[in-house]
């Protein structure tokens, strides 16, 4: 596996491959990796000649220097879970490579908006928007690989790359869990113990839902109160947003029909946990 810390290092490993006429699988992270990202890694590597991971704590999508600053990192364990992984290249920017000068141009969401993290924490999509379009234009990757984890992101990623012309293949992997359905995330290790065992209910309030919708119940109050009386079991949870919206064009929703996803973001002390179920009416009704 090759380090490279440098965009000019990295240019030149893209151009290698690209005159070697290899296919390129990015897997972009933010670090502190755990089964999810392998997941995507493991997909990365069956589809392409090349496997590239970025590891990068975006500075830009954190609207609280807090949040930033408690971000778990660990180079080492980063390191070789990418080369356990037969990963062709780790991609490890500092910020100041990143962004070397004070930026003048940042992106913003036009669309997609206002809605589910992008209400809850302004600016974020903004700095994740900023840093792939860096990204993309430095690894021009084949393809690319997200969890619908963060369903959110993949739909604003999809925007990203039909709006820009970018000719990349977005690829959208499951979510990852853990054996009681709490989705699988670097921030889970900021949950005390309690709050551990109290997490599942986020994906239990979520999948109980489903099934509610599955077996007919239309009525959207009623369907995201039983999702918050589920959550509020938890002694330690709050509620930041529950929402069920069109996917993935995420409009408010006048009847359930077509693609729908409920998602939901919760805050523990020291974790924001997000999590989802994309639902297709067509199959369920």
């Amino acid at each position: 596996m090759e380090m490279i810390y440098t965009i000019d290092d990295l240019k030149r490993y893209v151009k290698g491959k690209q005159d070697a006429n290899q296919t390129i699988g990015f897997v972009p992270t933010m670090g502190y990796l755990h089964e999810g990202h392998t997941t995507l890694i493991d997909y990365a590597r069956e589809e392409n000649d090349v496997v590239v991971v970025s590891v990068f704590v975006n500075p830009l999508q954190f609207n609280d220097p807090h949040d930033l600053e408690a971000y778990p990192r660990s180079e080492a364990h980063d390191t070789n879970i990418c080369a356990a992984q037969d990963v062709d290249v780790l991609f490890m920017p500092h910020a100041r490579e990143m962004y070397p000068l004070e930026i003048g141009v940042t992106m913003t969401l036009t669309k997609r908006m206002g809605v589910l993290c992008d209400r809850t924490r302004p600016g974020h999509f903004g700095g994740v928007l900023t840093v792939l379009t860096k990204l993309f234009h430095l690894v021009e990757p084949t393809r690319v690989y997200f969890g619908l984890k963060d369903a959110q992101q993949v739909a604003v990623v999809d925007l990203l790359i039909q709006d820009f012309n970018f000719n990349i293949i977005l690829r959208q992997i499951p979510t990852v869990r853990e054996p009681d359905g709490l989705a699988k995330s670097s921030r889970n290790v900021h949950l005390s113990a309690d709050e551990r065992l109290e997490a599942p209910l986020i994906y239990q309030a979520l999948s109980e839902a489903r099934t509610m919708i599955t077996n007919g119940e239309r009525n959207q109050q009623i369907i995201l109160s039983h999702v918050q009386a589920v959550i509020n079991q938890s002694r330690h949870a709050e509620i930041d947003y529950i929402e069920l919206l069109s996917y993935p064009q995420l409009e408010a929703l006048t009847s359930l029909k077509g693609q729908v996803i409920l998602a939901c973001a919760v805050k523990f002390e020291k974790a924001r946990l997000i999590d989802n179920v994309i639902i297709d009416m067509k199959l369920d009704a």
